[in-house]
């Protein structure tokens, strides 16, 4: 199920970067504000967004972080530097707010869900903070996830790295974030890492948590939009599937706009 990507690397990169510049000139702001993890979408997303000019903020975010995410996040931001002088980069450790956090609320619950609410404390511990920073530079978020993650599979945390101004490259499959990736000369650390999250604290990785590679995710995306229903699929395929289904149906209330209960005007009288 591999996938390569098809995609017009330096036109797709000059279309993003012109957008990119152009939206942020109309909103009258100074740039952007990055989240940088260590991986290839945080990396990617900061150097299109070093690439219109403006100025770019990079926050490394660490909450009890693996030290190998941390060494490719810094060595990202070294190289990007030297390529781009309207970077500037800032740490802000969330360690100890974090274990604040902890401290203030019951964590003798169910010990899944507590695990997992943790994990989405940590990704909107760091919205809050990439909003501090936008606000006091004039600069606007911008997201990093990609298509299978925002409308695939929504394996993002709503209002932590769902939370953001303007998301440059959620209309990139995985693979053409990679294709990109490469194309801009990302460090090869990034680019052959296994993709993770890091919102656990531990070593698990993206396709350990989904049950599926986002090449095999991204062919299920791609396989539903075709409605082939006379395919002869694979066991394994006929798995993915199924995995890719029950991700999007749970997951739309991520995908879908914030439910609003209308009143009848009737009502109002």
């Amino acid at each position: 199920m591999a996938k390569n990507s098809t995609i017009q690397v330096e036109k797709v990169n000059e279309h993003i970067v012109n957008w990119l510049r152009l939206y942020a000139i109309n909103a009258k702001v100074n740039g952007f504000v990055v989240g940088i993890s260590g991986g290839v979408d945080s990396a990617v997303t900061s150097t299109l967004c070093a690439q219109t000019g403006l100025a770019v903020l990079c926050v490394e975010m660490p909450i009890h972080q693996a030290k190998n995410q941390v060494n490719r996040g810094k060595e990202h931001i070294a190289q990007l530097k030297k390529r781009f002088s309207n970077v500037r980069n800032t740490v802000a450790d969330l360690t100890s707010v974090f274990e604040n956090f902890k401290s203030q609320v019951p964590i003798d619950a169910d010990a899944v869900k507590v695990h997992l609410s943790l994990a989405n404390t940590r990704a909107r511990l760091r919205m809050m903070t990439l909003y501090y920073f936008a606000g006091i530079d004039g600069l606007l978020v911008a997201g990093t996830g990609n298509k299978v993650e925002d409308f695939g599979v929504g394996f993002y945390t709503k209002y932590g790295d769902g939370g953001v101004d303007l998301s440059p490259i959620a209309d990139l499959m995985k693979s053409d974030v990679y294709a990109l990736g490469r194309f801009l000369k990302i460090p090869d650390s990034i680019l052959n890492a296994a993709p993770t999250d890091g919102l656990f604290g531990d070593d698990r990785t993206d396709e350990e948590q989904l049950g599926a590679s986002y090449d095999e995710l991204e062919w299920a995306m791609l396989a539903k939009e075709s409605k082939n229903s006379d395919a002869n699929y694979s066991p394994r395929e006929l798995e993915v599937l199924e995995i890719y289904s029950r991700l999007n149906k749970n997951n739309q209330h991520k995908m879908q706009p914030i439910p609003v209960c209308f009143v009848p005007e009737l009502l109002k009288q």
